[in-house]
């Protein structure tokens, strides 16, 4: 077995494993400091907002966004295309790089939040831009391989 045989998949699992990783990481930001605001509200004995869970699971869709490009990447091989190693790579990247940023911005307004009670609507606009990103990354790949 030859060493691109062996590496023929790395593409569409590499798409997949940075975004889940960029997922991974971006709602573990956010849910620490979800916690860390929750905490401070049991604290000062005010009503711990449950609408923080939201910026905690905003950047799961990153993953979902890697899958798409994944199953991408597999149909455009399978009909006779090259290994896209590289389109899997830094698109998975890109589109994990944004489930981070999400993250940490899911912290700020957990924080934002649970202090002053206000602007969840503005919270959840700065979430919805970074996961812009994200989309662009997807549907731009997709463009680039020739599947849209």
């Amino acid at each position: 077995m030859d060493v691109l045989t062996q590496f023929k998949d790395l593409g569409f699992v590499a798409v997949l494993a940075l975004a889940a990783v960029g997922s991974a990481l971006g709602t573990g930001i956010a849910g620490m400091a979800a916690v860390g605001a929750w905490k401070k509200c049991f604290a000062q004995n005010k009503a711990a907002p449950f609408m923080l869970t939201v910026f905690v699971g905003a950047p799961l869709s990153q993953t979902i966004y890697g899958m798409i490009v994944m199953n991408t990447l597999v149909a455009k091989v399978s009909a006779g295309g090259t290994f896209f190693w590289g389109t899997g790579i830094l698109a998975g990247l890109a589109i994990g790089m944004s489930a981070i940023m999400q993250g940490k911005a899911g912290a700020g307004a957990s924080d934002a939040l649970a202090e002053t009670g206000k602007g969840f609507g503005n919270y959840i606009m700065v979430l919805g831009v970074i996961e812009t990103v994200a989309l662009f990354v997807m549907v731009f790949t997709m463009m680039a391989i020739g599947n849209i």
